[in-house]
């Protein structure tokens, strides 16, 4: 349930937020998506499938921080 020594299960996503300090909160605000689908996506949880839609929104939010992300970097496709 909980990943390593007892932290968060974390996505792609997840561990990029992570890594670069930036918050659930943040990506909410940019992407405009709500609370449970960001946290949903950031902890990878596997029955939650992103649409097409969501994740445009997400990669135009995380290409403000990173010009180069794909969206392979986050996203199995």
């Amino acid at each position: 349930m909980f990943g390593l020594f007892g932290g968060k299960p974390r996505s792609k996503l997840g561990k990029w937020l992570d890594k670069r300090g930036m918050s659930q909160e943040w990506l909410m605000k940019k992407s405009g998506l709500g609370r449970n689908t960001v946290s949903r996506l950031a902890a990878g949880d596997s029955e939650h499938e992103p649409t097409a839609r969501t994740i445009k929104k997400i990669m135009k939010a995380i290409r403000e921080i990173d010009p180069n992300a794909r969206t392979d970097d986050f996203f199995d496709l």
